[in-house]
C-alpha cells in the first residue's frame, strides 16, 4: 500500500502541474457585426462613434464622425474616444479594411467595437444613400 501511495501521489501532483501548465484560457479580444439594416437602424438615434476606415477615400454615409485609415487606427487612437469601453462602429467600401481595424481595437483593449459587414458596397445595394 505504501508503494502504491509512494508512486500514485507523485504522479497526480505532476499530472496537476502539467494541466496547470497546459494551454491558457485567454480572453480572445473581438467585434461584433452589424449588417447595414441594423446600421440604419442605428443611426436613427445615434449613440456611437462613426469611423469611416477605408481607404482610399471614396465617400462616407451620413453621420459619420471621422475618417482614418484602417492601416493607421492604432496611430490615430488620440482621435477615438478616451474610453475603450465606448461603442465605435467601423466601415469601409467592402467590411475588409474595417474588420481589420476592427480587430486591432479590439487587441488595444476597445470592449465596443461594432464592424459593419459588407460596407460601403452593401450600404448602397440596400438603397441607402452614401455622401461623396
Amino acid at each position: 500500500m505504501r508503494f502504491i501511495l509512494f508512486i500514485a501521489i507523485p504522479l497526480i501532483l505532476l499530472g496537476g502541474v502539467y494541466l496547470w501548465q497546459g494551454q491558457p484560457q485567454e480572453k480572445q479580444n473581438t467585434y461584433t457585426n452589424i449588417t447595414s439594416d441594423q446600421l440604419s437602424e442605428m443611426l436613427k438615434s445615434k449613440d456611437f462613434y462613426f469611423v469611416n476606415v477605408h481607404i482610399p477615400y471614396e465617400g462616407e454615409i451620413e453621420k459619420t464622425d471621422i475618417h482614418i485609415p484602417y492601416n493607421e487606427i492604432a496611430q490615430n487612437l488620440d482621435k477615438l474616444p478616451q474610453d475603450k469601453n465606448a461603442k465605435i462602429v467601423l466601415y469601409c467600401q467592402s467590411g475588409n479594411m474595417s474588420a481589420i481595424a476592427a480587430q486591432k481595437l479590439a487587441d488595444l483593449g476597445y470592449t465596443n467595437v461594432i464592424n459593419q459587414i459588407f460596407g460601403m458596397h452593401d450600404w448602397q445595394s440596400k438603397g441607402f444613400p452614401l455622401n461623396k
